[in-house]
């Protein structure tokens, strides 16, 4: 493509701060945003462009005869790594020389407001899933894997209910967490399961941020601190309020 700047310097910065911002909100590593925006950048020509990519915020700047200097702020970050997918595909598209910028950013506001790969349905059914295996995994009985996946099933519906009616995600956290716990005793009272210990802690692993703790490493390795560390920091307190719904429900049990 290399077209000149002066031209379209406000639209290539466009299109790299959608690419980032859609990349960060669902579950790309830092890295890998500002790999991605410095080479849809220099695809279009770009002078020196610079990016630097925490997750609450991109700031993005070219230089040139037009030069532009953005930002712009993370508010909701959540996991979908079919957007992330589908922006690696439309940049590379324009390393290819095949997307101009108007083109590029058209594609780019579709991925961001497409709708989950997965209904929340068939999420729930893989979240019940997911809990059942893990009480096999944490050597549990068969008997039990119903209860689990009842349990986890639960509590991952209560986390996108609760995603709805607060942005404080954490408090969503602590309470489908505390649902669980809660449903454990309930099911093992009811003579649905058997070991509430094993369904409990069984249950409650879908809502564990595992790739926020691996994006955490790799972005500490990458040398990426400042994200690393914040990243780290907001998987340590989410593990905290999943801590806490669970300690919760242990208490009022005796």
């Amino acid at each position: 493509m290399n077209e000149p700047m002066n031209v379209r310097s406000n639209e290539i910065v466009e299109v790299c701060l959608l690419a980032g911002k859609i990349m960060l909100e669902n579950g790309g590593e830092t890295y890998r945003v500002e790999d991605t925006m410095i080479r849809i950048a220099s695809a279009y020509g770009a002078e020196n462009p610079q990016s630097f990519v925490m997750p609450t915020g991109i700031m993005f700047a070219i230089e040139g005869s037009e030069a532009s200097t953005r930002l712009v702020r993370i508010s909701q970050r959540s996991t979908n790594l079919n957007k992330v997918t589908e922006v690696n595909d439309i940049s590379r598209r324009i390393a290819g020389g095949q997307l101009p910028p108007v083109e590029a950013c058209r594609l780019l506001k579709g991925v961001a407001s497409g709708a989950p790969v997965y209904p929340l349905r068939i999420q729930l059914v893989l979240a019940a899933l997911a809990s059942g295996c893990f009480l096999i995994l944490y050597d549990g009985t068969w008997a039990d894997m119903p209860a689990a996946m009842l349990c986890g099933g639960t509590g991952f519906w209560v986390l996108g209910r609760m995603a709805r009616l607060s942005s404080i995600r954490l408090f969503g956290e602590l309470i489908a967490a505390l649902v669980v716990g809660l449903l454990s005793y309930l099911v093992v009272h009811l003579g649905v399961g058997q070991q509430h210990s094993t369904i409990m802690i069984a249950s409650v692993m879908p809502l564990v941020p595992g790739l926020l703790i691996t994006n955490a490493v790799r972005d500490l390795m990458a040398g990426h601190l400042v994200s690393g560390i914040s990243k780290g920091a907001e998987a340590f307190l989410t593990a905290f309020a999943i801590g806490g719904g669970i300690g919760i429900a242990l208490t009022l049990n005796g």
